[in-house]
């Protein structure tokens, strides 16, 4: 992905999160279902059909996760796939912090990124450049290309728009994320991209013939354990190309012995 505001454990929401990713819109990709072809019938998420990773996702128990990358000038490729993190955390039992601790020797495998992995009680937050992971508190955050709660304007937007309206609908979140404004040139981050990518790129929704906005996601998980995913994919120049939603009790906890 690479726009995420989200709210944990605030107000009535366990996690509250709204999300875009931005990609080719030549790279082929499966809108998010239960991954049962794939072995996993209790995740669910959309599919990246290329490396076959995900950006965003959550199980029947609990367990979810979002990635995005980030965008710096002179940041090595990888030679995997990040998109396997989410989707290796998510078919996982371990901790949300065992998962991390086990990743950050290994993050120059990857390209830059940023990934939040979290259950039941804990949300845990990972930046590849720093590599150390950290619980977060409950709050209000926000992710975008840099690190978390870099004040990127589109980021700053999002997240204040998420907290006046985390009592709203999907519809009324949702639409949150498809925000085309394009940002003043003094208020852009220099990534190494060229200035007319940068101003593309400010938008929270960004439209456009080969490169764009695919999805548009709202994550809601109460603190009842009622989860709540909603997809919207888009083609190039923004057009709409459907939406899924799913809605679902997570499972019980296991019983102690």
């Amino acid at each position: 992905m690479c726009l995420i505001a989200f709210a944990w454990q605030q107000a009535g929401h366990r996690l509250l999160l709204l999300g875009n990713r931005d990609e080719f819109h030549a790279r082929p990709t499966r809108p998010a279902a239960f991954w049962d072809e794939d072995g996993h019938p209790d995740l669910l998420a959309g599919q990246d059909l290329q490396a076959r990773g995900t950006w965003l996702g959550v199980t029947r128990s609990g367990r979810f996760a979002a990635l995005t990358n980030v965008r710096a000038s002179g940041m090595a490729v990888g030679t995997r796939s990040r998109g396997e993190l989410v989707a290796g955390f998510l078919a996982s039992s371990v901790s949300p912090q065992a998962y991390l601790e086990e990743l950050a020797p290994r993050c120059t495998e990857y390209g830059a990124f940023n990934l939040l992995v979290g259950d039941r009680d804990l949300l845990c937050y990972l930046n590849s450049r720093e590599a150390i992971p950290s619980a977060l508190a409950p709050g209000y955050y926000g992710l975008s290309n840099a690190s978390l709660d870099t004040a990127w304007p589109k980021l700053v937007a999002l997240r204040s728009g998420l907290q006046e309206a985390e009592q709203g609908s999907a519809e009324q979140l949702i639409a949150l994320l498809a925000d085309p404004q394009q940002y003043p040139d003094e208020q852009l981050p220099r990534t190494g991209v060229s200035q007319e990518w940068e101003r593309a790129l400010s938008a929270a929704f960004i439209i456009g013939e080969t490169y764009g906005t695919r999805a548009s996601s709202l994550l809601r998980i109460t603190e009842d354990e009622r989860i709540e995913f909603v997809e919207r994919s888009f083609g190039p120049n923004a057009t709409p190309l459907g939406e899924v939603r799913y809605e679902f009790q997570t499972e019980s906890r296991p019983q102690r012995p």
